[in-house]
Order: structure tokens, then sequence, then C-alpha cells
């Protein structure tokens, strides 16, 4: 039986995200840096479920959300990451296939429970997440079917995923497979965190022809290239061969190569109320464009309509139809 075609395979931890309403004071009592992802243990995890208050749980995961934005925006989206058979699994795994993500990974049937990341969100929008990885460490590169990655326009890497050693294999796989069958690849550096922990690796990335495009915000390419400079970034970027994509919150995005640089504004957000899963949402929006043969402005004005739309409750998935909206906006026929 042949392989459905897939426009956007994407590869990331699959995880469950518990939201709640927080303020300055609870961060700084549990010593969180606020606007980070952080890795923590069980215990934390159970310490911070306890103590934060009424909560929302969603499906979530940077990439299994752009996979989410991909299919809601009329795209065929896949996604690739682990989470065991447990009452959580059962969930993010039904959440996806619900919205028609195509995922057949296996659930784990031992070892660490599914992975859920605490997520507080302060009065501000801004989001502060504490990740705990479980059964995301599982994945393998037995996981990475080829028939699956073969059948993809475009394969998307979330940074994160760079964490556990046997990820990291899956995510070389997937970068092989991709490019024999002359398919792109993307990386999403996720946080300026992790861009601490793997620099040279991502660098190295870019530099051996792993990756097409390479998504970022300001920050994290800041931390790629050790500069307060947002300009020596920016302009490291345009040496490197590849399509760079920057988001720069509410001055908007970048589309940047060797030959020019793209200013796209920002789409206007009445009132910003969790900005979780933006960057992702951003991303489903721009590589749906790019799969439908848009121009690369068009392409990221869809990517802001998508993250627009996501910061404007809570949870990373979107709760409306994209591409009603996007057609209504004149982005799509």
């Amino acid at each position: 039986m042949s392989q459905t075609r897939i426009d956007v395979l994407t590869l990331g931890n699959a995880i469950v995200d518990v939201l709640a309403h927080t303020d300055e004071a609870f961060l700084l009592q549990k010593k969180v840096h606020k606007g980070s992802m952080q890795l923590i243990d069980e215990a934390r995890a159970e310490e911070l479920y306890r103590d934060m208050g009424p909560a929302v749980i969603v499906s979530g995961g940077s990439g299994a959300n752009t996979a989410a934005g991909v299919a809601a925006l009329g795209v065929k989206a896949g996604f690739i990451g682990k989470v065991k058979n447990d009452e959580t699994g059962k969930l993010f795994a039904h959440d996806l296939k619900a919205i028609d993500v195509h995922y057949d990974v296996a659930f784990a049937e031992d070892g660490p429970a599914t992975a859920r990341s605490f997520i507080l969100v302060t009065p501000d929008g801004e989001r502060t997440m504490n990740t705990y990885l479980g059964a995301c460490q599982n994945l393998t590169p037995d996981d990475v079917k080829p028939e699956t990655v073969r059948a993809a326009s475009i394969v998307y890497l979330e940074g994160y995923l760079w964490d556990p050693p046997a990820a990291k294999e899956a995510f070389r796989k997937a970068v092989k497979i991709a490019h024999e069958a002359g398919n792109r690849v993307a990386l999403t550096l996720s946080d300026a965190f992790c861009v601490d922990r793997y620099r040279d690796e991502f660098l190295g990335l870019m530099r051996d022809g792993s990756l097409d495009i390479l998504f970022a915000n300001i920050h994290e390419l800041q931390s790629l290239y050790v500069t307060s400079s947002a300009e020596s970034a920016l302009a490291a970027l345009r040496e490197e061969n590849l399509l760079g994509v920057i988001t720069r919150s509410a001055e908007g995005a970048l589309v940047v190569s060797r030959d020019e640089t793209l200013s796209i504004p920002a789409f206007p957000v009445e009132r910003v109320v969790d900005t979780t899963g933006a960057g992702d949402l951003f991303a489903s929006g721009f590589l749906a464009g790019l799969v439908q043969n848009l121009e690369l402005a068009d392409c990221a004005r869809l990517g802001g309509l998508a993250a627009a739309e996501i910061i404007s409750h809570l949870g990373a998935r979107p709760q409306v139809n994209l591409r009603e909206l996007a057609q209504q906006e004149g982005l799509l026929a």
C-alpha cells in the first residue's frame, strides 16, 4: 500500500501542556526563569502541578503544535513523536488524529509517563515552561519510518528534540531520508537556552547541508551567533546557505536569504492572552504557504495570521478554522 502524500511532517517532543495563569511572585517563589523552557524531573513536575492552581490541559509539544496548525490551514500534516500507553498519551494521540494529522508512532508500553509541560502564564501573556520529558526520550530511529519521511514535501524538526541522544539519531535519520528523496528539511531553534546547549551542533547542521530552512526568534538567533546585536546576528545569518525565517514578536518577521531580507509586519491582536505556541503556529503558516507555492512574503503573512490567532487564547492549538480565516484575509484562495 502506498504512503499517502504528506505536505509537512514534523518531528518533536510529544507533550501534553498543563497551563495555568499565575503572577510574577509565583515565578520568583519557584525560581523559574520567565519566558524560558527548563527541563524538570518527575518530582518537580508533581510539585508544580500541586502548587500552580486551576489548570487547563491541552495537547501540545512544539512540533505537534506546528502540525496541528498546518492541518488547520487545510494542508496535509504528519507528526513523529513518542508517548506512553497511558491516559495522557492516549489523549495526545486522539487529539492529533481527530484533526487529521498523520500519526502512527507506536505507544511506549513501559518506562516513564507521557511528557507534560507545566506552563505558567503571567498577566502580560508571557509563558514560562517547565517540561518533564518522560516518554519523549524514548523516541528512537526505529520510530522514523522511511516511507513516511519520503512522503513529506518538508520535514520540520524541533530543536528541543536534540536533548535526548536517541531522538537526536532519529532526527539525523529523518534528515538523510528526506534529502535522499529530494525533499526539504527545516529546523526550529526552539529556545535560546536550547541553543546555548547545542550551538556548535546546530551551526554544524546549518553548514553541512542538513538544513534548507531555519526558523528562530531574534533572541535565539542572537544566542546562536553569541551577540547582543540583532543586526550582527542577521548579518551572520545572511552568510549561511539556507533560508532564514526570524520572528520578532510585535515587530513581525524577517525572511532572510543571501539575496534579500523581507520585513513583514505582525498581524494586529486585540489582546495577548498567552504566547504559548506563537512560534509554532507562525511556522505552521509559513510552511503551509511554502508547500502551496505562495511568495515568501505571503508565507510570512500567513504565519503571522496563525500566530495572532494562537496568542489570543489559552493553549497552543488553533480554536478556529485557520484556512477560512486566511481566506477572509485574502491569503489563501
